[in-house]
C-alpha cells in the first residue's frame, strides 16, 4: 500500500496529522483495543473470590457494575447477613419477598423435589450450626444438630404468591447452595444486554462463559485435582456459553480430633456427606441449574446422582470419587471432549 500526499505549501501541524492518521489507518490501533485485549478484575463476596474477565476491550468499567450486583444480591439472599430477605423471613420479620428472590426460591423448591431432598434449601437450621470459615472451628454438639435435622424439610416451606409461610416456626432457608449460579446467571444477563460478547464470570467454582474466546474458540475450564494445593487441573472441557459448577469437599472443610470434616451438609443427618465422592461438576446452560444440580448429585451419590443427571436433557456431569478416578455422564465426552491430565 502506498498514501502520497499533494501538499501545496508545507504546514507541518497538516502534515502531522496526515501521517498520525494513515498510522492508525494501516495498524487499525486508533482506538480500538487489539483482538488479544483483555481486562480481569477481582473482589471478594459471597464468601468466596470473585473474579470477572471481559475479552476483545481494556475497558473494565462494566466490572465495577456486575460488583454492584454482587452487593445487592448478597445483600437480599444472604443467610447471615442482618437485614437481607433472607434473613428477614429466617428471623420471621417478614413473610414477603421481592420477584426476583421469590423465583430462587421457588427454584430450589423444584431442586429440592427433584432430588428427593438430597438438596434442601431448608437445610438453614442445621447448616447454621457449622463454621467452615472462621477461625474456631468446631463440631455442632450432636443433640443439637439432632433438634436442628427436625426443623430441616423443603415440605415445611409454602410460597403463595410472594408471600412465604413455613409450618415449622424454626425452619430457616440457606440458597447457599444455589444462589452464587442465580448471580452468575443475572450478571451474564448484564453483561449480555450490555454488548459484551466474550467474559468469563467465575464466583468461586461456578465459572460461566459469555459466548467464546474472541477468535471463535472455546474456553477451556479446568477441573481441579481434589486437594491438591496449587489448584493443577486434573482435567479441562472446552466451552462457550455454557456455565461449569463444581461442589467439592476440598472448597471448605478442617480436621478436628483426627476426623474430616467439609461443607457440603447431608440434609438427612445434618453432616457432611459420607459418600466416596471428592467432587461432582455440572456443565449445563444455566448456572442456577449447575449449582443446585451439583449439590443434588455430591449428596446423593455416585449412582442415584449419575442417574439423575442422566434422565435431564441438556445437563452433564463429571464425578471424581476418592479413589480420584473419573466418572462421566451419558454423552460428556461427545459433546465435550476433555483432556486429562497426569
Amino acid at each position: 500500500m502506498s498514501v502520497s500526499f499533494r501538499l501545496k505549501s508545507f504546514r507541518p501541524a497538516v502534515f502531522l496529522s496526515a501521517i498520525l492518521l494513515f498510522l492508525c489507518f494501516v495498524s487499525g490501533a486508533c482506538g480500538q483495543p487489539s483482538k488479544d485485549a483483555r481486562v480481569s478484575r477481582t473482589s471478594f463476596f459471597l464468601n468466596t473470590v470473585v473474579t470477572i474477565t471481559l475479552y476483545g476491550t481494556d475497558d473494565d468499567s462494566l466490572i465495577e457494575e456486575c460488583f454492584s450486583l454482587c452487593r445487592d444480591y448478597e445483600a437480599a439472599l444472604s443467610r447471615t447477613m442482618e437485614g437481607s430477605e433472607i434473613y428477614n423471613l429466617n428471623h420471621r420479620n417478614t413473610d414477603t419477598v421481592s420477584s426476583e428472590t421469590l423465583a430462587l426460591i421457588n427454584t430450589g423448591l423444584s431442586y429440592s423435589a427433584l432430588s428427593g431432598g438430597a438438596f434442601d434449601l431448608t437445610i438453614g437450621s442445621c447448616s447454621s450450626l457449622w463454621d467452615f470459615t472462621g477461625e474456631n472451628l468446631t463440631v455442632p454438639e450432636p443433640a443439637a444438630l439432632s433438634e436442628a435435622l427436625t426443623h430441616v424439610g423443603y415440605e415445611k416451606l409454602s410460597v403463595k404468591g410472594n408471600q412465604i409461610s413455613f409450618s415449622d416456626d424454626q425452619t430457616m432457608l440457606d440458597l447457599g447452595a444455589i444462589a452464587k449460579g442465580y448471580i452468575a446467571d443475572r450478571i451474564k444477563d448484564f453483561l449480555v444486554e450490555n454488548q459484551v460478547a466474550s467474559a468469563t464470570i467465575d464466583l468461586g467454582g461456578n465459572i460461566l462463559c459469555v459466548g467464546s474466546k474472541p477468535d471463535g474458540s472455546d474456553f477451556n475450564i479446568g477441573i481441579q485435582k481434589p486437594f491438591d494445593p496449587q489448584g493443577t487441573p486434573m482435567l479441562t472441557v472446552p466451552v462457550s456459553g455454557w456455565s461449569v459448577v463444581t461442589s467439592g469437599i476440598y472448597e471448605r472443610s478442617f480436621e478436628k480430633d483426627g476426623q474430616f470434616y467439609h461443607h457440603i451438609l447431608n440434609p438427612a443427618t445434618g453432616y457432611p456427606c459420607d459418600n466416596n465422592l471428592l467432587s461432582v461438576t455440572v456443565l449445563s446452560e444455566h448456572s442456577t441449574d449447575g449449582d443446585a444440580l451439583s449439590t443434588s448429585c455430591f449428596s446423593l451419590g455416585l449412582t442415584d446422582g449419575m442417574a439423575l443427571i442422566d434422565s435431564l436433557e441438556d445437563v452433564y456431569a463429571i464425578f471424581i470419587t476418592d479413589d480420584y478416578e473419573i466418572h462421566y455422564s451419558k454423552g460428556l465426552p461427545e459433546h465435550f471432549p476433555v483432556t486429562l491430565y497426569d
